[in-house]
């Protein structure tokens, strides 16, 4: 069996009778309502300055105070031990344990007042995502009120609808969970599983993974033309159903799916060994380098919308294998071993090649987290949650480099200006890619925060 997930059922897209009527009036002159919509999604595709998004989700939360936001005059209980150091852009520094990426400063802008209301990773974690709170799940299990809104990527996938050959919307590494428990937010919610992120994984030893397309009972890739048979005598029933756009897609999303587990083409684009051995070292060869690699391949493939998951689980820090940020014991000792030259090496890697490939003027990065950690070092030399203020690094698609937006008090723990929300930021970054308040309205979509215009 051929296994591409589940459907549910979704709401039929309503048409207000103003919307018919002025439709109706441009019959008269030989324009259809396909054409319009042709028309209208064509303009904004023109208009928008960036094609995709690449986004790195630093899960678990990193810490601004030892990242990209320094108060080497706070409280020696705040400041930790590490330095700031200067950038290649005068007036901004960062971490000394950041040198491949303060060389790299003009390139990116740093927020350093980004905040919203939870320290719950589950909560935060769909802040992040999709903006909002609504119908987040908590690590205890409580419900937020309010429907669960679409991820970023969904909202992509939807509004762009589906690709010719690869999704719209790709995520690098398994569901993201706390406590065991798998969040909401990762997903399309009501927008349908069409929608849904298509599923990614890499690791040293055997490189990519696809784990959402699976053969069972023995099947081969081979065999399936009598599946496919198979479908081909369905589609009989599916033609006595009334015919939708949603049907069209539905039955795009079964081609795509077969398409990439058949096609040597397609899934070419998922092989980072076909990379020289060099450009493999300048990313790393650990799971988030080789994973930022994969998604620059994905990118370039024509992927509209990645995200790339730092760990799946946010583990505990005795984890010796790739967890995540939340570091409360052994902070800066974690960080100094192995997280800050992973980040450093790779994140500059993946803009470097993206410059020298002329893709990063098309391709929107952004690294940051759920939150981030308490300015002030708990008494296990480690770092709590701290959602009130942190930081993040946007770069490419015509965002501004070599700018700092936004600050925190002395202490790190508040913004005292500029301050943003993660609403505020994906808000901007959709603007980028031509997705404004018009094309959300149109797939009755609720536009979310506010455009922050220094990134501009």
């Amino acid at each position: 069996m051929l296994d591409i997930g589940y459907l549910r059922g979704a709401d039929c897209q309503r048409v207000t009778r103003r919307a018919l009527l002025q439709v109706g009036s441009l019959g008269a002159v030989g324009v259809s309502l396909a054409e319009v919509l042709r028309m209208t999604q064509a303009r904004g595709a023109e208009s928008a300055p960036a094609k995709s998004i690449i986004l790195l989700w630093l899960w678990g939360g990193p810490s601004h105070m030892d990242t990209f936001d320094l108060k080497p005059t706070a409280p020696v209980e705040y400041r930790g031990p590490y330095a700031p150091i200067d950038t290649n852009v005068p007036g901004i520094q960062v971490c000394e344990l950041l040198p491949k990426l303060a060389e790299r400063a003009d390139k990116y802008a740093i927020i350093r007042s980004l905040h919203h209301n939870s320290n719950d990773h589950g909560i935060g974690g769909t802040i992040g995502l999709t903006g909002s709170d609504s119908g987040a799940a908590s690590l205890g299990g409580a419900i937020l009120p309010g429907r669960l809104q679409p991820a970023h990527g969904s909202i992509v996938s939807r509004v762009l609808g589906p690709g010719e050959r690869l999704p719209r919307f790709v995520t690098v590494g398994g569901h993201l969970h706390q406590g065991k428990k798998a969040i909401t937010g990762e997903g399309a919610s009501h927008l349908g599983p069409m929608h849904d992120p298509f599923r990614l994984d890499y690791d040293p030893e055997h490189g990519v993974r696809l784990p959402q397309l699976k053969l069972h009972d023995g099947v081969s890739p081979g065999g399936l033309s009598s599946r496919r048979d198979l479908l081909a005598a369905l589609d009989g029933l599916t033609r006595r159903l009334e015919r939708s756009p949603d049907m069209a897609r539905l039955e795009a999303h079964y081609q795509q799916a077969f398409s990439l587990l058949t096609s040597g083409t397609a899934q070419a684009v998922f092989d980072v060994g076909r990379e020289p051995e060099k450009l493999r070292e300048r990313y790393g060869r650990y799971r988030f380098g080789q994973c930022c690699l994969l998604a620059r391949r994905l990118i370039e493939a024509g992927v509209r919308f990645v995200q790339v998951n730092w760990s799946s689980h946010v583990e505990s820090p005795e984890d010796a294998g790739d967890g995540g940020w939340d570091m409360h014991d052994r902070h800066f000792q974690i960080y100094q071993d192995r997280h800050s030259w992973m980040l450093d090496q790779s994140l500059s890697a993946l803009l470097d090649d993206l410059a020298e490939r002329g893709l990063l003027g098309e391709t929107i990065v952004v690294a940051k987290g759920e939150f981030g950690r308490t300015p002030r070092i708990n008494n296990r030399a480690g770092r709590d949650h701290w959602e009130k203020c942190y930081s993040a690094l946007v770069a490419g698609g015509g965002i501004r480099g070599g700018q700092v937006i936004g600050a925190s008090d002395r202490h790190g723990e508040h913004p005292v200006s500029r301050a943003a929300s993660p609403a505020d930021l994906f808000g901007t970054v959709l603007r980028r890619i031509g997705i404004d308040t018009t094309r959300l309205t149109s797939v009755n979509l609720t536009p979310q925060g506010e455009m922050i215009e220094e990134l501009l």
